[in-house]
Order: structure tokens, then C-alpha cells, then sequence
């Protein structure tokens, strides 16, 4: 009986999940998938083939925390304007001040900073007075991709996950040109989790509500079947370009309803909880903490 594969990562540790228990992955594998945060995609078709006929008692998770499961990506990859009503929210902003936009033609590609990510339950740091949530579907890599046509990235994918892409817009946005990576790559500014869920787990996998809430009120929900650029079609033209590797993640974008873009503006600050889910896949809870000024 094929069961299902959910990855997660305790105590540095990557397991696997069973409803509220957990199975050690290098144990329960006599070390062939080891400790490493990669260890689960550095061979994923083997991984996959073996995980989905574990059939052991796990151990209760109870307290334990799960931590972020793909802490180590080669490269993160983020994608702008991949909603309609968020570039129709955008649009609005910009008549305002004398400028258009237009339905993009090709995605709008910028990067992520490893080091920005952070776990389920991990506090935002809030350096700044203009950082904003984006809730977004993120697509873990699977096994390496390189000009990949589009009937054939779904096979690349390894699994989807929960993310937040945390903006400092003023960052976003000083200077001569925009500064997607900079402005989205403060420490904390990546939270993933609860963990990674193979796409045959999910009913539909391009149609998954999404949402975020802010000390719970609902500030996002929409449907990755309104992505202008799919999963398929990011990946295909994302390999086009430069491989994709296991274990990297794609941030695919962020649906309408983001802080900046309210009358008035509203922007997170210490002291509050953001909540963050995805249909099938889970929900993460961020508190938002105080931390040094940004000073430019």
C-alpha cells in the first residue's frame, strides 16, 4: 500500500509525516537518505519510490518544532505580477502617480537570498515601516531540469509548499531601478513549511485556494488557478534559461490583497501573527518581532 509523502524537518532532522507522527528519515532508511537538508532530493525518484512504501510506526511529534524543510536550496527563484488582481491592484496605484502596466508577456523573474529563509512558526523580524506579507505557492525541484518542455515539469517537482515572500517595499523600490532581491531577502523574510507535499497528494494540483490572515483577519484568498504563468510554464521557461536543480525553490507569486496596495497602506508591525495556508498543504503562523532599523 503506497503511503503518502510528506517531508518535514525536527531537530535538523528530515522526517517524514503520518497525521501527528513522524518517522526519522535516515534511520528508517539505515542511512541511505541521510541528515542532510537536501537529502530527500539529491536522488528524489529513488526517495520518492522508497518513502511511499514506509509502512512503520512513527513516533509522536508532540512538542517538537518543525523547522524550515528545504533550508538549503541552491537557488531561490521569485516571480512578480503572476496574479491578475494583484497586477490590477498594482495598475490602480500606478494611474495614480501617472504610470500603466500591462499583463506581462514573460514572467517577471528575481531572486530570493538563501539566507532569508525561515521556518513555519519562526518570528518575522520587522527592520523597517514598510514591510509587507505575500502569500505564495512554492515549488520544491525535484530532480534537475534543464530546457524542459511543458507537459513534462510536472514530473520535475518534487513537492509544493507554504511560503511568505516578506517585502520591505521602500527597499523594493529605492533608487534608479527596483530591488526585488534585496527587498525580499532581509533574515526571516522566507518563512516555508509546515512541509513539503507531493503533488499526486493533491486533487488538483494548479487549483489550490491560498490565503493569509493578519491577527486573523483574512488580508488574502484566491486560487493558484489564477496564475498568469503556471507552475508548468515557470518551470519550462525558467530552464530554458539555467538548470534547475533538487532541492531549488520557486516562489510563484502573490494573489491581490497585499498592504501595500490598501487605502490607507497597511504594514506589518511587532506584536502581531501572520497566518499563512494553502489548500491541502498546511498552514504556517509567524509572529512578527521588533529588530534593528534598516539604516541606508
Amino acid at each position: 500500500m503506497e503511503q503518502q509523502v510528506r517531508i518535514a524537518r525536527v531537530e535538523n532532522r528530515p522526517v517524514l509525516v503520518r497525521e501527528s507522527q513522524i518517522i526519522d528519515i535516515a534511520r528508517a532508511s539505515g542511512g541511505r537518505f541521510g541528515t542532510d537538508a537536501n537529502a530527500p532530493f539529491t536522488d528524489w525518484t529513488a526517495f520518492q519510490e522508497w518513502a511511499s512504501t514506509v509502512d512503520e510506526d512513527g513516533e509522536p511529534l508532540g512538542e517538537r518544532a518543525l523547522t524550515n524543510p528545504v533550508p538549503h536550496p541552491a537557488q531561490v527563484f521569485g516571480v512578480g505580477a503572476n496574479y491578475r488582481a494583484h497586477l490590477e491592484e498594482a495598475s490602480s496605484a500606478a494611474t495614480a502617480s501617472g504610470r500603466t502596466l500591462a499583463v506581462p508577456t514573460s514572467p517577471l523573474i528575481f531572486t530570493k537570498f538563501p539566507s532569508c529563509l525561515a521556518g513555519p512558526f519562526d518570528p518575522i523580524p520587522i527592520p523597517a515601516a514598510t514591510i509587507d506579507w505575500e502569500i505564495e505557492l512554492v515549488v520544491v525541484i525535484g530532480t534537475r531540469a534543464e530546457h524542459v518542455a511543458l507537459n513534462d515539469a510536472w514530473s520535475h517537482v518534487a513537492g509544493l509548499t507554504v511560503g511568505q515572500d516578506i517585502t520591505d517595499r521602500t527597499l523594493q523600490f529605492e533608487g534608479i531601478a527596483p530591488q526585488f532581491s534585496m527587498g525580499k531577502s532581509c533574515p526571516g523574510f522566507g518563512p516555508l513549511g509546515p512541509w513539503v507535499v507531493t503533488p499526486d497528494e493533491l486533487a488538483d494540483p494548479d487549483n489550490l485556494e491560498l490565503g493569509c490572515a493578519l491577527d486573523g483577519k483574512v488580508m488574502q484568498r484566491s486560487s493558484t488557478s489564477e496564475l498568469i504563468f503556471s507552475v508548468p510554464d515557470l518551470i519550462a521557461r525558467l530552464s530554458a534559461v539555467c538548470p534547475l536543480l533538487p532541492g531549488d525553490l520557486i516562489f510563484t507569486g502573490t494573489p491581490e490583497g497585499v498592504g501595500m496596495f490598501r487605502q490607507p497602506a497597511v504594514f506589518l508591525q511587532p506584536g502581531q501573527e501572520l497566518t499563512s495556508w494553502i489548500e491541502g498543504i498546511g498552514e504556517l503562523r509567524n509572529p512578527t518581532i521588533d529588530a534593528p532599523r534598516t539604516t541606508r
